[in-house]
């Protein structure tokens, strides 16, 4: 017997070693009834196989708790006294109430904005009547849950999760009329929907795009960095990158918002979602402003050997492009190097009269403004 296994044994009779034995057998329920019962009976007149017994019970039962989470948060709840699983039932209702508000301050603001944005973003936001009608269901039956008892204290009425139910309840059932221009409706249900949930990226990156649309492109600028920086959706981190780069060619720093823009390529973000492919568009746009033609037709090339069928819809945002167009009035013969780099441009369908200068919305603004949040 090794010195561990006599340390183990110190102390111990004879007798308590097979006992050990079955009282682990005990634990699992792996006895039969007569040795349950020796084991019992000993267990009555040993210390030391009593306190085997309670450690080996005690391991399992944690054991048992960590491999299921419901019984862990049953274990923690004792031990603390705080109900987590109410705690964690009330966070999931405030974030699926802030997605409401987010969900209709979007639409209202899309609408306000250009209601042909409703085709153009990543999701379509959702109708206006139906999710108003979703969110007074949803409240109603969390207000019900919660025992809304008309007759207690106010200040104890309708509330779970730091939450005011009742107040967002009057939101949804009609004082929202109250307001006439769909923009401060917009801006009313975002800030809800931050005020619930300061963690909803979704609709803090709508804010900033609300910001900006208003011309305060300090406050966009912060919050889209701030949201670059500490967003857990990959996907919104490419959002606020893209919309900073924006908001750099909107000041004519090109460089800036070039590097904005690369980052959703170098980041393979736009290989894992072919949603993005804008970004190297822009890319593509940001190098002709710099006068940087080869490293702009590169781009183009680049763009349509990793996204094929999207030749059409580049060459669309390529009409629309007053910026790129004016770019290419200064890098002669890059029209005709175009043609010779891209000829796929030019034989899509809708993409036949690529060659005329028709104006139109700034590709990089329209193209771009179908990555505000989801």
């Amino acid at each position: 017997m090794s010195s561990k296994q006599e340390w183990w044994n110190e102390g111990l009779a004879d007798v308590c070693t097979p006992f050990q034995v079955d009282l682990s057998c005990l634990v699992d329920g792996e006895l039969d009834e007569s040795a349950a019962a020796r084991a019992m009976l000993h267990l009555e007149e040993c210390d030391h196989c009593r306190h085997f017994f309670d450690d080996t019970r005690e391991c399992l039962r944690l054991h048992l708790d960590a491999a299921d989470p419901d019984r862990l948060i049953a274990r923690i709840s004792t031990l603390t006294g705080v109900n987590f699983s109410k705690q964690a039932e009330a966070i999931e209702h405030v974030h699926r109430l802030a997605t409401i508000f987010y969900q209709l301050g979007k639409s209202y603001l899309l609408t306000a904005v250009d209601p042909d944005f409703r085709t153009r973003v990543f999701e379509s936001p959702m109708p206006l009547e139906s999710t108003q009608t979703l969110g007074r269901g949803f409240v109603d039956g969390v207000l019900h849950a919660s025992g809304d008892d008309i007759a207690a204290p106010t200040a104890e009425r309708g509330r779970l999760g730091d939450i005011d139910w009742r107040n967002a309840r009057s939101l949804f059932n009609g004082r929202l009329k109250e307001i006439a221009s769909p923009m401060d409706k917009a801006r009313r249900l975002l800030d809800e929907a931050v005020r619930a949930d300061p963690s909803h990226e979704e609709a803090r990156l709508y804010l900033a795009f609300l910001a900006a649309h208003e011309g305060k492109s300090l406050k966009a600028a912060r919050e889209y960095r701030d949201l670059f920086r500490t967003s857990i959706s990959e996907q919104n981190r490419g959002h606020a990158a893209v919309q900073l780069g924006l908001l750099h060619d909107r000041e004519g720093e090109h460089r800036k918002a070039l590097a904005c823009f690369r980052w959703v390529t170098i980041s393979g973000l736009a290989k894992r979602d072919e949603r993005f492919f804008f970004a190297r568009f822009n890319i593509a746009l940001e190098y002709a402003l710099l006068g940087r033609d080869q490293e702009s037709l590169s781009a183009f090339r680049l763009l349509l050997d990793i996204h094929p069928r999207r030749a059409a819809e580049v060459g669309q945002l390529i009409l629309k492009s007053k910026s790129l167009q004016a770019a290419m009035d200064g890098l002669p013969g890059y029209g005709e190097a175009l043609l010779t780099t891209c000829p796929e441009l030019f034989h899509a369908p809708g993409t036949d009269s690529l060659d005329r200068r028709d104006g139109g919305d700034r590709a990089d603004r329209a193209d771009g403004r179908r990555s505000p949040p989801n």
